[in-house]
Parts: C-alpha cells; sequence; structure tokens
C-alpha cells in the first residue's frame, strides 16, 4: 500500500537513498560492505524484496512528511512550553526508551498481529538487533531511528506504556503491550535521575567477534548438527580474536564479523553470555535466526553515559515533531487500509 502510494502521488525513492540505507543495514549487522548480497543468496532470499521493503520505507517517510507539512505546525510557543515543562520536571527520573509499533485497524487481524510481536521478541532473543527490528517492522515514525523514543518521563509516556517499562531494567524487553491502536514492543536503553541526580551511569561496551554457519529458513536437524559441528571446531581451533576472525572469514564470511555493542542496546540474555565470557573465550553454539554461531569477547569497557543535561531548542523541537510525524504517519496508514481492497487476478 505505501508503495502504490507513493506512485499515486508520484514519490519515489533514488538509487542514492536505497544504498544508503542497504549500507546502514550492513553496519547495524557488523557486515563488510558488499556482504549482505552474499547473505541474501545463502539464504536464498530474493535481493528485490529486501529493495522493495527499503524503498517502501523511504518512500513512506517522504510521504508522511508531504502530509505533515500541510497540518503539522510546530510553533515558538510550543517549544517554550515544551523546554518550561521539562525544567519543572528537570529532577525526576527518566528512562531512556525505544519502541516497535504493530498497528491493529480491525478487531480481526489481533491474534495474527499478537502472533507477530512474539515472533519478534523472539528473533531479539537470539541475537536480533531491536533497532534493525524497528526499522524493519516497526510502523511508528521513530522507525527510520531504530525505535529511539529518546529520554522520557513516566508522565511522557500513555499510562499502559509507563507501567510496562516502570520494572524493566537497561537492556531488558517487555512482553508485547496491547493498547487501542496495538502492539508496543519497548526496550529500556537507560535510566537516569534527572538534572539532581547523583552518581554517573554507567555502561558496558564489548568489542566482539562473532562467526555464524549460516541456516536456511526451514533448516531440519542434520543441518543444525552439522553445522553446530563446524562451530565447535572452530571454537577449538581459534584462540583469540584475531584467529577466530580469520578463520570465520574463510570458514563463514558472510557471517563473520568484529564489533562494538554496548550492553543497553542488547538483550538481556545476549548481555548476560557476554558477561560471563573471559576475555578471549570462545562461547558455545548459539542457535541464532539465521544460523549457529559462536561469539568471543575481545575487551570490555564501562564507559560513563552522557550526563543529564538540558536539552536544546532545536532537540525539543525534534522531539514534538517525531510526535506529530508519529500521529500523521499512524492517521495516513489507517485511512489507506480501510479504503484498500484486494484485486485477485489469474
Amino acid at each position: 500500500m505505501q508503495l502504490q502510494e507513493a506512485k499515486k502521488q508520484n514519490v519515489v525513492a533514488t538509487d542514492e537513498e536505497v544504498n544508503t540505507a542497504l549500507a546502514q543495514i550492513e553496519k547495524q549487522n557488523n557486515m563488510q560492505a558488499g556482504q549482505l548480497n552474499d547473505f541474501l543468496k545463502t539464504r536464498g532470499i530474493d535481493r528485490s524484496s529486501l529493495i522493495n521493503q527499503v524503498t517502501a520505507s523511504i518512500v513512506w517517510a517522504k510521504l508522511v512528511r508531504r502530509q505533515a507539512s500541510q497540518t503539522v505546525e510546530i510553533s515558538d510557543q510550543d517549544v517554550d512550553d515544551a523546554m518550561r515543562r521539562l525544567k519543572e520536571h528537570a529532577g525526576e527520573p527518566q528512562t531512556h526508551v525505544a519502541e516497535i509499533f504493530l498497528a491493529v485497524d480491525n478487531p480481526s487481524q489481533d491474534p495474527e498481529i499478537r502472533a507477530t510481536a512474539e515472533k519478534l521478541i523472539e528473533q531479539m532473543r537470539q541475537g536480533a538487533r531491536f533497532s534493525a527490528v524497528a526499522q524493519q517492522f516497526s510502523q511508528s515514525a521513530t522507525a527510520a531511528v531504530g525505535g529511539d523514543m529518546g529520554w522520557l518521563r513516566p508522565d511522557q509516556l500513555p499510562p499502559d506504556l509507563a507501567t510496562a517499562v516502570a520494572p524493566l531494567k537497561p537492556g531488558e524487553l517487555s512482553p508485547p503491550v496491547r493498547t487501542n491502536g496495538g502492539y508496543y514492543l519497548l526496550l529500556v536503553l537507560d535510566r537516569r535521575n534527572g538534572n539532581s541526580g547523583g552518581g554517573t551511569a554507567q555502561d558496558t561496551v564489548y568489542d566482539v567477534v562473532q562467526v555464524v554457519f549460516p541456516l536456511p529458513p526451514q533448516a531440519n536437524e542434520l543441518m543444525k548438527r552439522n553445522a553446530a559441528a563446524e562451530a565447535m571446531g572452530v571454537r577449538g581451533t581459534a584462540k583469540n580474536c584475531a584467529d577466530l576472525l580469520r578463520i570465520g572469514k574463510e570458514k563463514a564470511p558472510q557471517l563473520s564479523s568484529q564489533g562494538q555493542v554496548s550492553a543497553s542496546t542488547i538483550t538481556p540474555q545476549m548481555r548476560d553470555l557476554l558477561n560471563k565470557l573471559a576475555i578471549g573465550e570462545a562461547s558455545q553454539p548459539i542457535l541464532q535466526r539465521n544460523g549457529i554461531g559462536i561469539i568471543m569477547v575481545c575487551s570490555k569497557n564501562t564507559q560513563a553515559a552522557k550526563p543529564a543535561g538540558d536539552p536544546t531548542r532545536e532537540e525539543v523541537f525534534d522531539s514534538l515533531l517525531k510526535q506529530k510525524l508519529d500521529t500523521v504517519s499512524r492517521r495516513y496508514l489507517r485511512d489507506l487500509r480501510r479504503a484498500a481492497y484486494v484485486d485477485v487476478r489469474v
């Protein structure tokens, strides 16, 4: 529907915009340039399907901004009021939250959308990054920035979402949260006490090497055992990160990479695994959404999180704009769905 609406409105995505989006996907998955194509081939995925999805995301963002330009206005007074409220509540606890929103436009869709939400949670528990999943599946305006909602006080979230966020620790993911509009998946990235808070928050950054032996979507038990055996062989051979990366590039080049991840941006299960591993120790084989692999921690560094500070007018304006774009996006898509029909051709 997004692509059809874009064609109707003469909105297009340039080759440069598509290539930039694909490069961002590679970066988010710790892939080298060009590895995405190899990955798609090994999984039997048609590259055009990904191109269509990326294109839809780009043109939809343009459509929403065009629609918003006709109806959305953020005045200096709006920004002033928002900054005044921020100062009034500056000392209150704040949570850095990311979201994935799946709309339910018709009650009959509820079971299907709920099942999709559960599948996404399972993928993230197996190693998929929240930001990448948000960009691909979320129907919120924040999808373009990986679902990042920024720093929020409890009163800035709808009651249902605030209740779901309250018990979560940094790095923890909520179960599906049903609201009037659909389902939310919420990730707590960090917490802080506000400008009057005491200490400075800490975050651990892991430098890791990961080698994954790819499996097709419908892999049987024999395929899984063979992949696990290959992973165990690599685990027994690699003595350090350089060894593991070199062997991975030889045996599983499409999904072998080195990169940094922050404790606050990964699932609790992955964070626990990385904390238990000694530097230079390879993990046991891990069943992931795209294969079976092993991971090795090269270093762990604790960094001070950015202290809470007064937001600039530009940051406040951007926050207000995100909220309004989110509303416009949901209404726009809802109207398209209500007007849509399925044309079955033989």
